[in-house]
């Protein structure tokens, strides 16, 4: 198989988190560290603007200030092979096109439920010539988008992966163990979701959905 060659000089695609959020709470942080773990030194993070002293303090690096359309020529060289992973795309992302990209990008967004197709609105829009694919109708986490579309790249389809749809997690809080639902799609990996530890702790910290509503302006 023929892999093009970014400008970081890789012969696999870079992984970037175009960071959207107008906020760097303690989730996307957790969702953040995880997909790191995930993808390792392909990551790279962009957009952060303000809080790129953040993203360093918690060794997000390589990161960067500047959106992905602003990096023509540091992370990739022809915007024609850069992917962004939009739910609205009406094409799904396919191995063979995603291991010959130059770089392949996920919105840094907290997911809404429903969704508000804010990737298109923030992202996709404003990335003149870069190409826009689809992960499925399925609302994945960050962190999960990102383990996805390195199973894509490495060869999987899309239809070969499985997801856990609103899976159920029991956590412990205060001594009482509490259900709670999570309201979108996860890949599953040895029969689990993959959620990351981090994020069990905020949930078992009763921290997750109350930061979660006040970013969204919900309390």
């Amino acid at each position: 198989m023929k892999h093009s060659v970014n400008s970081y000089g890789r012969k696999t695609p870079l992984i970037i988190i175009e960071h959207l959020e107008d906020h760097f709470s303690l989730w996307i942080r957790a969702e953040y560290r995880h997909a790191k773990q995930l993808a390792g030194e392909r990551l790279v993070f962009t957009n952060l603007g303000e809080f790129l002293a953040n993203a360093r303090e918690e060794n997000l690096c390589p990161c960067f200030s500047e959106s992905i359309t602003e990096l023509q020529g540091i992370l990739y060289n022809d915007p024609g092979k850069v992917i962004i992973l939009d739910p609205l795309a009406e094409k799904l992302l396919e191995p063979q096109e995603a291991a010959n990209a130059e770089a392949l990008v996920i919105g840094g967004i907290l997911g809404d439920n429903p969704p508000r197709g804010r990737t298109r609105q923030l992202l996709t829009q404003r990335a003149k010539n870069m190409l826009a694919r689809s992960l499925g109708p399925h609302q994945l986490s960050i962190d999960g988008a990102v383990y996805v579309t390195l199973r894509v790249a490495e060869g999987t389809p899309l239809e070969k992966i499985p997801l856990v749809h609103r899976p159920r997690l029991y956590v412990d809080i205060e001594g009482l163990e509490v259900e709670i639902e999570l309201p979108f799609s996860y890949p599953l990996v040895n029969g689990e979701p993959l959620i990351s530890d981090d994020v069990k702790e905020l949930l078992a910290r009763g921290l997750g959905y109350e930061e979660y509503r006040e970013s969204r302006g919900t309390r």
